[in-house]
């Protein structure tokens, strides 16, 4: 049986001091929610990543960055490397997210470094794909996932592939209030799946994770997660809120 995971990314918000209260709203709020599955993951911010897996303990929400630098290290200034998350206890890391893609210009060749430098340490990258609304209203949106899907991931042996999340963003539906119809998310994530299936085999394609990333909220979670090839979601706006992240988590 694949993970389900509800995995939050807080992106560029909160102070120190709002990160750790809402850090303990949610371990209070999780203090009786000791099982695998579904399995909750916080992205926080770089600042407050050792404050995070401190604060965690082995049966509570697992902890994420929202990015890594493509060089294992040196003179890069301002980056963070895999081997520095490892070194404070993040076991997830977001990468490509289409903010990343679009305001600093990610590519598939630096995700292809990132992946292969977050699995040398351990961790589980979740990969972000999906298209804008320009390419799906001009019906290229299959092309355009395919092409992130193999660029990014198809280098992957078996073994390694099974290591990691894939996130579909229609990237029309983050931060605008739309969202994807649960028909259009089950069809993208079956058709990425099937993807997997080709290039690896059935088996492992039936393990890995995808999650839906395009304005999951609590009121639309319980649908989305309904659908047999949507396995969570990387939630932004509503994993602000401990209390609306929560029914999100408790949505499957």
């Amino acid at each position: 049986m694949r993970q389900k995971i509800v995995a939050g990314n807080w992106k560029m918000n909160k102070s120190f001091q709002e990160a750790e209260d809402l850090l303990d709203e949610i371990l209070e709020i999780m203090e009786e929610e000791k099982g695998e599955n579904p399995q909750m993951v916080i992205c926080t911010p770089f600042p407050y990543l050792e404050l995070a897996t401190d604060m965690m303990d082995e049966f509570h929400p697992k902890i994420g960055a929202q990015n890594v630098c493509e060089f294992e290290n040196g003179a890069y200034t301002g980056e963070i490397s895999a081997n520095m998350l490892n070194s404070v206890g993040v076991e997830y890391c977001i990468i490509g997210h289409s903010e990343r893609r679009k305001y600093y210009a990610e590519n598939s060749g630096s995700l292809v470094k990132k992946l292969d430098l977050l699995l040398n340490e351990g961790i589980t990258p979740i990969f972000c794909c999906g298209e804008v609304l320009e390419e799906r209203e001009a019906d290229k949106h299959f092309d355009i996932v395919r092409a992130q899907v193999e660029e990014a991931l198809f280098h992957l042996n078996s073994d390694e592939i099974r290591n990691v999340v894939i996130a579909y963003e229609p990237v029309w539906a983050i931060g605008t209030g739309k969202t994807a119809t649960s028909a259009q998310a089950q069809e993208m994530h079956a058709y990425i799946r099937a993807l997997l299936n080709v290039k690896y085999s059935k088996d492992i394609s039936e393990e890995i994770t995808i999650l839906y990333g395009g304005s999951c909220n609590a009121k639309n979670a319980r649908e989305l997660f309904s659908n047999p090839d949507v396995d969570g979601g990387l939630i932004g706006g509503a994993s602000l809120k401990a209390e609306d992240f929560f029914k999100i988590y408790k949505s499957f």
